[in-house]
C-alpha cells in the first residue's frame, strides 16, 4: 500500500486530506483504486493528472511500476504553451 500525497485542488475530492492510502503496483492500478475509493477523483483523472514517483513526474506512462516505499504524489496538470 502506498501513501499518496495530493496537491492543490485534488485534496477537495478526498475530503481535504493531504494524503491517502492506496494499493497498486503501477500508476494505472493506483489511479484506478483511488477512483474506486473516491469516485469524484475519476473526473479529475480524466481532466489530466501528473504522478510523481520519488521526484520523477510521469504524465502518460500509466504502466510505470511503483516500488514499495516510494514517495508518490498527484497533481493536476497545468496547461501551458
Amino acid at each position: 500500500m502506498h501513501e499518496v500525497m495530493l496537491f492543490g485542488g485534488l485534496r477537495e475530492v478526498v475530503d481535504g486530506a493531504e494524503s491517502v492510502q492506496v494499493e497498486g503496483t503501477t500508476i494505472r492500478e493506483v489511479l484506478h483504486n483511488l477512483s474506486e475509493q473516491y469516485p469524484p477523483m475519476r473526473e479529475r483523472i480524466s481532466q489530466g493528472i501528473a504522478v510523481a514517483i520519488d521526484g520523477t513526474i510521469y504524465r502518460d506512462d500509466w504502466e510505470q511500476p511503483i516500488p514499495e516505499g516510494a514517495e508518490v504524489g498527484l497533481l493536476s496538470r497545468i496547461a501551458g504553451g
